[in-house]
């Protein structure tokens, strides 16, 4: 069953969620606040594959219930729901560890279509990896099997949306990646948003990875393009 926890204040908009996302398959445990969206999420367990969270809600808001579901969970997809279409609303959820986001108003097609990529990715399961062996790059070591990714050994604190972006780099290191195969290699084909999000996400990386991320020297910036693994050889 795929499970996801929806947190939105408004009721009709939390109803008018609800009900595509049941059509859609979706077995779903709603809240109207921040603070008990902490509380479902820790009384399943953690057991939820996607969260839907608003942004703007009365007491803790969706950023920050964004941030402490983030801390207890990896693997969650999150996918944040604004009112808002400014930019720095879009970057600062992205920053507190959201995987998309979703403008209101929107339509039931785009808003099943952004959980269903969301999901997954985040469910996929590859029994083919686990007899891949570890990829090395630099300081870098991709752990295929536990899909981690370490630096000097020590493992990096990465989302999932992270830890793909960056074995996507290892991975093709040869090659100059522009936005949109990024894009689509990451949220699919199917993906509504813009292309600003892999920057986000770029950004985000750059300051786990980077020893000066004002001055990277593994993601490296073409201008006018996208980015390249700065790292050649294994």
């Amino acid at each position: 069953m795929k499970r996801i926890l929806v947190c939105e204040d408004e009721d009709a908009i939390r109803d008018f969620v609800v009900i595509n996302l049941k059509r859609a398959g979706y077995d779903v445990t709603d809240v109207n606040n921040g603070e008990d969206a902490i509380k479902a999420f820790e009384q399943a367990n953690g057991r939820f594959d996607v969260a839907l969270l608003d942004i703007m809600m009365p007491g803790m808001d969706g950023g920050q219930v964004c941030k402490l579901l983030r801390e207890k969970s990896k693997s969650l997809g999150i996918i944040m729901l604004s009112a808002k279409a400014q930019e720095m609303d879009k970057v600062n959820s992205l920053m507190t560890g959201a995987d998309d986001y979703v403008t209101k108003p929107f339509s039931p097609s785009e808003l099943v279509a952004r959980v269903d990529a969301i999901h997954r990715r985040v469910s996929i399961t590859r029994p083919m990896e686990e007899a891949e062996q570890d990829i090395f790059s630099g300081p870098f070591k991709v752990n295929v099997k536990s899909r981690t990714i370490s630096k000097n050994g020590e493992v990096i604190d990465l989302t999932q949306v992270e830890y793909h972006i960056l074995e996507f780099f290892i991975k093709n290191r040869s090659a100059a990646l522009d936005r949109k195969s990024i894009l689509q290699h990451i949220w699919g084909d199917s993906y509504f948003g813009d292309d600003k999000i892999v920057d986000v996400n770029i950004r985000r990386l750059r300051m786990k990875i980077e020893d000066d991320p004002s001055n990277p020297l593994y993601i490296q910036t073409i201008w006018g393009f996208g980015y390249k693994w700065g790292v050649a050889d294994n």
